[in-house]
């Protein structure tokens, strides 16, 4: 499956990025709780500099809560503090304030030292499209600050917010990279909804999730789709089986696959077909 995804107006996001490091504190990087590797973008670390930064796990509730513990333990022996975090209940929110304030901690005393006007600490909220930011932003600032939607590529422009006396935010796009060497990498941003749908063939899409589930969350993958063996059936099987089961038949009694392909999806992406982690650590 080929899956390139690289609008242009995430070129320009690279460049707003660029343009705006120098006026930042500390980055706050959201990464999908549900695949830490493959919703990090691996130019950030290029973009960003030595920046000080603070990670948060968003969409926390809809990850293997088992699985994200093993994920902050392994960030964690790399020297990197990572935060759980459900941005729409505001889970983690206060969490991340009290990190920022003691990244800056240090800064912020010499310049009390030095008897200079202490100015809000200033961060920018960087991660790939549909990881969660804008409500993650409304959350930390407390009212409906950046606009929402549930789609990628919502976010467009450059904002700052005011969060509260002590740190002003600059919002920006989600932006992903140009070309995704590993496929796998590609397949998580496509179940997770980091890449639009309409650039991708959601059949073929949902058949290799259901078929990734049936390997490793087969149980959850059995009781939503009321699929009795699930092991003996390839991806477009375990679809079909799935779409026989919801009435999704077209006539001629074939399966109607666009239909439960959208259905699957949109029920992984929501959380109902269980708490499910895509990537564990090495």
């Amino acid at each position: 499956m080929n899956i390139q995804w690289f609008p242009g107006h995430m070129a320009k996001t690279r460049r707003l990025l660029t343009e705006n490091i120098k006026l930042i504190d500390v980055i706050i990087e959201l990464l999908d709780a549900r695949i830490p590797q493959s919703s990090k973008n691996p130019d950030m670390d290029d973009l960003l500099g030595t920046k000080p930064r603070v990670v948060v796990f968003n969409k926390s509730d809809l990850a293997d809560a088992a699985v994200t513990t093993q994920w902050i333990k392994y960030y964690g022996k790399k020297g990197t503090f990572c935060i759980p975090a459900e941005s729409r209940k505001g889970e983690g929110i206060n969490l991340v304030k009290s990190k920022l304030r003691e990244v800056m901690k240090e800064k912020i005393e010499r310049e009390k030292q030095k008897g200079r006007l202490i100015r809000p600490i200033r961060t920018m909220v960087v991660g790939i499209p549909n990881v969660g930011k804008s409500s993650f932003i409304n959350k930390i600032a407390g009212k409906a600050s950046a606009v929402t939607g549930d789609k990628p590529g919502v976010t467009r422009g450059k904002q700052w917010i005011r969060i509260n006396e002590e740190i002003e935010l600059l919002d920006t796009p989600g932006i992903l990279w140009p070309k995704f060497e590993d496929e796998n990498v590609g397949l998580n941003l496509a179940y997770t909804g980091a890449i639009k749908d309409d650039v991708l063939d959601l059949t073929e899409v949902s058949a290799s999730l259901m078929k990734k589930l049936s390997g490793t969350y087969e149980n959850e993958l059995k009781s939503r789709y009321k699929i009795e063996d699930v092991n003996n059936l390839n991806g477009l099987q375990l679809l079909e089986a799935a779409g026989r089961k919801r009435g999704c038949i077209i006539s001629g009694g074939e399966v109607d696959y666009n239909r439960i392909s959208a259905i699957v999806l949109d029920e992984f992406r929501g959380g109902k077909i269980g708490r499910i982690s895509l990537e564990k650590p090495e």
